[in-house]
């Protein structure tokens, strides 16, 4: 699947998320690497389109059923969570692995100071683990 035909079969099934005249719009910048990462990986063959639309509507009806209202179950909450049980269910990344990729990027952005580009570099722990000679 092309780009373009990627990001208009993305756009059919984006009903709960905000749209005007030039497409999704995206609040946070994390929304639209999120999408951005769910077409490549598609793009890649990591996974096949139908695989997409099931595990977003599995992950939407999810939060829905659930009533979440954290960050998380927003609509682009749910389009990263199906994304990572993709990535974990392709073998890709295990679960653990992503979690601990989620809170490094935690940790790093509460560490680096306000009007700096936000990097791992900047976790406290690789920190430690680089200064004791560890891989972090």
């Amino acid at each position: 699947m092309s780009g373009r035909a990627a990001r208009l079969a993305a756009e059919a099934v984006l009903p709960a998320a905000e749209r005007d005249a030039a497409g999704p719009v995206f609040h946070e910048p994390w929304e639209a690497q999120a999408f951005a990462m769910a077409v490549a990986l598609n793009e890649a063959g990591l996974f096949t389109w139908a695989e997409w639309t099931e595990a977003l509507s599995n992950a939407l009806a999810a939060a829905a059923s659930a009533e979440l209202h954290a960050p998380e179950a927003s609509y682009y909450g749910r389009w990263l969570a199906a994304l990572e049980g993709l990535v974990a269910a392709k073998g890709v990344a295990g679960r653990d692995e992503i979690a601990e990729r989620k809170a490094a990027w935690d940790r790093a952005t509460r560490a680096t100071p306000h009007g700096r580009p936000i990097t791992l570099d900047n976790d406290p722990e690789r920190q430690a683990a680089e200064t004791a000679g560890r891989r972090p």
